[in-house]
């Protein structure tokens, strides 16, 4: 690593930041919503609603984002998108209805979009520099800013500082991020010009199958999350009589999980190959995910979730990293751009067949939903190349053209 250029090293460091700020304000927005519910009266279905909206007016973000770096850059795109963070987290805080509000989360949802599908290009083409695999550290630095911003909510309530002023606090704070480490992300001569041993070697459009293996996994990956952040505090409250304390440690264990498999994913990735951390870390999903659905009560349900979070933690980097070994330039741009849509995919289809199963039925029932998820991403592993660092590239390039930009 010593042969690293200091402006790739700078690059690493802001992304990284703008990863970290992503999570943050993304934690802060969701820590809020029982404020606002409480502020403006509003039932639990408008609050899904909300978070519905947001969710699909994402995936039009991430289309935008693709359009706006292949014609500028991932730069300019991920500046563009923590300015307009910025712009809709001051409209949340000053929404003064219900109507407004649920527009205003609309507008941050195209706003996330963007910056979820631009920290990722950015991501990638650092990583090309480098050589070697690091996009796990990226995602590492989104969980440490979405603990910090669930701790900067739990700080102001109890400092009783009011929901508005706490919204403005942070969004000030995106924005000051946004203006210190825009510069020194990479511009588009040290990105979408430089094209990757991959796609200078294979110089043809990206395998329609390899691209939907990808896409399908970060959807599994996704949708375990989101049952993991919405159900398992309930879970353990109404299935298995926990405290709301207790409860609370259920996610904490596995986002914690999840930061650790982050933290040290690279280095598995480098010494066994993504084939083969695939497979593993699906299995300690499974693992997690079985003890979560037959736990008798909540110490046993926290491990489970803990073990699952070691596993399902460092998938969605793996899926941008394969990603970025299929093409280059602004098709690189466009690639990750609609790999990114496949997230909210997979947040819709859990918060529909997930929440649908816990409201006929129960919340254990449910949760075989994340387990069947993580048994499927083990059927994915073929998608991953078998090869350590320096060992074989991606073997399939046949099939149907997703991109021929």
């Amino acid at each position: 690593m010593s042969s690293i250029a200091p402006d790739l090293r700078r690059a690493r460091i802001a992304d990284s930041f703008a990863f970290g700020t992503q999570g943050f304000f993304f934690a802060v927005v969701l820590s809020h919503l029982p404020q606002q519910q409480d502020k403006f009266g509003l039932s639990d279905g408008t609050i899904a609603a909300g978070v519905l909206l947001a969710s699909l007016l994402a995936g039009g973000g991430s289309v935008a984002a693709e359009k706006l770096a292949t014609h500028w850059s991932s730069r300019t795109t991920l500046r563009l998108g923590l300015l307009l963070i910025t712009v809709t987290g001051c409209a949340i805080a000053l929404a003064p209805n219900t109507a407004m509000l649920l527009v205003t989360l609309g507008c941050y949802g195209i706003a996330l979009g963007i910056v979820d599908a631009s920290t990722n290009m950015q991501a990638v083409f650092i990583q090309h520099g480098y050589g070697t695999f690091i996009l796990a550290s990226f995602y590492a630095a989104w969980s440490a800013g979405s603990i910090g911003g669930a701790l900067f909510v739990a700080t102001t309530e109890a400092l009783d500082i009011s929901l508005r002023l706490s919204l403005l606090v942070a969004a000030a704070l995106v924005l000051v991020a946004g203006l210190l480490v825009g510069p020194r992300l990479l511009g588009p001569s040290a990105a979408e010009q430089a094209p990757t041993e991959r796609a200078a070697a294979t110089g043809g459009p990206v395998a329609l199958p390899a691209f939907l293996a990808l896409g399908v996994a970060i959807a599994l990956v996704f949708a375990i999350d989101l049952a993991v952040g919405s159900w398992s505090g309930l879970y353990l409250t109404d299935e298995l009589l926990a405290s709301s304390a207790t409860a609370a440690l259920a996610l904490a264990a596995y986002q914690g999980a999840a930061l650790l498999a982050r933290l040290t994913g690279d280095i598995g990735v480098r010494r066994f190959g993504p084939r083969r951390v695939v497979r593993a870390v699906a299995v300690l999903g499974v693992t997690g995910m079985t003890v979560v659905v037959a736990a008798p009560g909540p110490a046993l349900a926290i491990a489970g979730f803990l073990i699952a979070g070691l596993g399902i933690g460092v998938i969605a980097p793996l899926c941008f990293s394969e990603a970025g070994q299929l093409a280059s330039g602004p098709a690189l741009d466009a690639l990750i751009a609609r790999l990114n849509l496949f997230n909210y995919a997979g947040t819709l289809i859990a918060g529909v067949v997930v929440g649908g199963i816990t409201a006929a039925l129960t919340y254990r029932v449910g949760f075989v939903v994340p387990l069947i998820c993580a048994a499927a991403l083990m059927m994915l592993a073929w998608a991953f190349h078998s090869g350590a660092e320096g060992g074989e590239q991606p073997e399939s390039t046949a099939g149907h053209a997703v991109l021929d930009t």
